[in-house]
């Protein structure tokens, strides 16, 4: 099979270039239509059973609902750019995959022009067939899911039309893998589960101060004995791509650098007393920039999606009492390229200002967390980076609407709500996905504070992501982070697709989510 983008991301005008003339499909509802769930409804959403669930399902009253039988084929023209998902689907469901034509019984995949975008789709169920059309194979991808958690569900597709799309365009799981060791099988199995739920993203934070995960043939001196082969990271990306998730890679700096800094302790920054600062690196040294940079040259070719994580966060000279007496190795730096006012915070500023260059110059696009954005900085922050907000306080930055008033697109990760930290429950309780479900909105971005409406919308926040910290590796194993994220991954997923309340109870929901897998 051919490989698939590494974007998740289809742009709809190329697509339409090389599909050709076709029917458009229509833009899906903003809401569910049709009908209130009833009691035979339970477990469902307006009558279709699926998570997130579906933006709009008329039914066709009375009909019978679609059962694959023994004779039932998955079909799609041969070569077509939505091959990879009818065989995929087929497999998933034991039955044939077949080039076409379609025949009663048959689960048929066709592109056909669309202006409602490029993750939106539509799918037509009879009791002699289902039809998913779309004008990307991402839209294809997304409604065989929807398919497919019908069957797992209740072993039928129910009779009617499905208008469905997403309406946050960035839906993400975000993972520590710097901290704590996770193979390449539970990184895949992660692949599948976000792929079947719908998200996009899959963001890797490659390094911290307890370990650098990733094989490095520029530094092999910093890789931890427990690692990820680029043979691991390859497949992982190529699976991700298959299920249409970018893989978001994040080298952190100029804080959380202790692995690198175990191998270079000349980078290791100092105070003026000669303390050293945990994880710090000291930006005034020309070897510090050039490791990283190294770093992201190399790896740029083995993460080809667009986005690029540069970390900013928690630098702790930023907190200093007197910042600049404190450090006055880097106050020197600063004044010296940014002028005779310029100070510590400037420094920080340009440092991911340069990393930022160094990947916009590799066809990246940069985002960073907030507290990389330092309020009290005369250099600014360039104006194109995306701001991953978590948390506010004097170490980390300003409130949302700070940011978003300046004109920047944010993506959430509200730590009160989205962080799934080990072993620092007194901090971060383990997140909640009925309260996720029940309370958050991606307008709710600082604690439980909504955004003024005017900055919510989409084309400003952006998405969101659940992120797993490893603050304590040995804190719970593999498998038990993925029993806690079960639950919190599909809270946000409907959340995301559908901010608005949700039609199904809490628990209706959970008991959906048991029967859909």
């Amino acid at each position: 099979m051919r490989a698939k983008r590494a974007s998740a991301y289809a742009a709809t005008a190329v697509l339409t270039a090389v599909l050709g003339a076709g029917p458009a499909l229509a833009a899906p509802a903003a809401t569910t239509a049709a009908r209130a769930p009833q009691a035979g409804d339970a477990g469902t959403s307006a009558g279709f059973p699926s998570i997130p669930a579906v933006r709009s399902f008329v039914p066709a009253t009375g009909a019978p609902a679609f059962v694959p039988g023994p004779g039932s084929r998955v079909v799609a023209p041969a070569g077509s750019a939505v091959e990879d998902e009818a065989r995929l689907l087929a497999e998933e469901l034991r039955r044939p995959y077949a080039s076409g034509p379609a025949r009663p019984g048959d689960i048929s995949l066709s592109l056909e022009r669309s202006n409602s975008g490029p993750e939106s789709y539509e799918m037509t169920t009879s009791a002699d067939g289902v039809t998913v059309r779309a004008g990307t194979d991402t839209g294809i991808f997304y409604g065989t899911r929807t398919l497919l958690q019908a069957v797992r569900s209740t072993g039928r597709v129910p009779a009617g039309t499905v208008e469905d799309r997403p309406d946050r365009g960035e839906r993400g799981l975000m993972i520590d893998i710097g901290r704590k060791y996770f193979t390449r099988e539970w990184l895949e199995a992660r692949v599948r589960e976000l792929g079947d739920l719908k998200y996009n993203q899959l963001h890797l934070h490659l390094s911290d101060d307890q370990g650098f995960r990733v094989q490095s043939d520029s530094h092999p001196e910093i890789v931890s004995a427990r690692h990820l082969s680029k043979e691991d990271i390859r497949a992982v990306v190529d699976l991700a791509a298959q299920r249409h998730i970018t893989v978001v890679p994040e080298i952190d700096s100029p804080g959380h650098m202790g692995a690198v800094l175990d191998a270079h302790p000349d980078l290791q920054l100092r105070s003026a007393d000669g303390t050293p600062v945990r994880g710090a690196l000291d930006i005034s040294r020309p070897g510090a920039a050039d490791v990283v940079d190294d770093l992201i040259e190399e790896y740029a070719p083995l993460f080809p999606g667009t986005y690029w994580h540069i970390g900013g966060d928690e630098y702790g000279p930023l907190v200093a009492g007197d910042p600049e007496a404190s450090f006055p190795q880097i106050t020197a730096y600063a004044r010296e390229r940014y002028g005779p006012d310029a100070g510590v915070a400037d420094a920080a500023a340009g440092w991911l200002n340069d990393r930022a260059a160094t990947l916009r110059s590799l066809g990246k696009r940069v985002e960073a967390w907030n507290d990389g954005f330092s309020g009290g900085a005369r250099v600014a922050a360039d104006p194109d980076r995306v701001v991953a907000y978590w948390s506010s306080n004097k170490l980390r930055g300003r409130l949302p609407e700070e940011y978003l008033r300046e004109g920047r697109q944010l993506v959430n990760l509200n730590s009160w709500y989205l962080y799934y930290v080990l072993g620092a429950p007194e901090n971060f309780p383990y997140p909640s996905g009925r309260r996720i479900y029940e309370e958050w909105t991606p307008a709710v971005v600082y604690r439980d504070d909504a955004v003024p409406a005017e900055f919510a919308g989409p084309d400003r926040i952006l998405g969101a992501r659940l992120a797993v910290w490893c603050d304590r590796a040995d804190a719970q194993t593999e498998d038990e982070v993925a029993a806690g994220i079960r639950m919190p991954l599909r809270a946000l997923t409907q959340k995301l697709w559908d901010p608005g309340q949700p039609v199904l109870s809490w628990q209706d929901f959970t008991a959906l989510a048991d029967r859909a897998g």
